[in-house]
């Protein structure tokens, strides 16, 4: 499918820009750049487990997926994922932290920028299925079920990852905070050494 330039109409043309190849106009300087779009995904944390939707919508209709979506380009992403998880599993959560941010290659669409949030449920959330999904679950970790897209096994494995990572320095920042609770001993002051410039 051809496309064309948003200034005069022309057809565009490939041509070589910065050593790759772009669509670009033969008459003006317009390129139709390649951005990729931006989405967000939440691993929102519920009964020890991981909310997933079914999707009821193209692509992977009847898979599982993680809450999440595209941002709008009037929003911040986070508050993007927190719009989703409303619009999905019918809930308000509570974000807890960023996951990671990783990119998804295509090939026939822009590549996407995904940014992956961890949440919980907000306090009182009921979860109920949002028009693209045709049920919500929570899921343990060892029981997931086939999921719609790669990138969300991809942001399952960096959150489980991110909580190792966290449980691992837990046991060292409760002594990093013991040790840095009292003064030095006597014998720790004087065994340091006298400062000069």
């Amino acid at each position: 499918m051809g496309h064309f330039c948003v200034r005069c109409g022309t057809e565009l043309v490939t041509k070589v820009i910065e050593g790759r190849e772009y669509e670009a106009c033969p008459r003006d300087d317009f390129v139709l750049w390649r951005d990729p779009k931006v989405a967000s995904a939440v691993v929102v944390e519920a009964d020890g487990g991981v909310v997933l939707g079914r999707r009821a919508i193209e692509p992977g209709y009847g898979l599982w997926c993680l809450p999440g979506g595209f941002v709008n380009d009037d929003e911040h992403p986070a508050d993007a994922a927190l719009r989703e998880c409303r619009e999905e599993i019918g809930a308000g959560v509570e974000a807890i932290s960023l996951i990671d941010v990783y990119h998804v290659p295509k090939r026939d669409a822009s590549s996407m920028i995904g940014i992956a949030y961890r949440a919980r449920l907000a306090e009182g959330a009921v979860m109920k299925p949002g028009a693209e999904m045709l049920e919500v679950r929570v899921f343990s970790l060892e029981s997931l079920p086939e999921l719609a897209f790669p990138s969300h096994r991809y942001v399952l494995d960096e959150f489980v990852r991110s909580r190792e990572r966290a449980e691992a320095a837990e046991p060292r920042r409760a002594g990093a905070k013991a040790r840095r609770a009292g003064p030095p001993s006597r014998a720790q002051a004087r065994s340091r050494p006298e400062r000069r410039r």
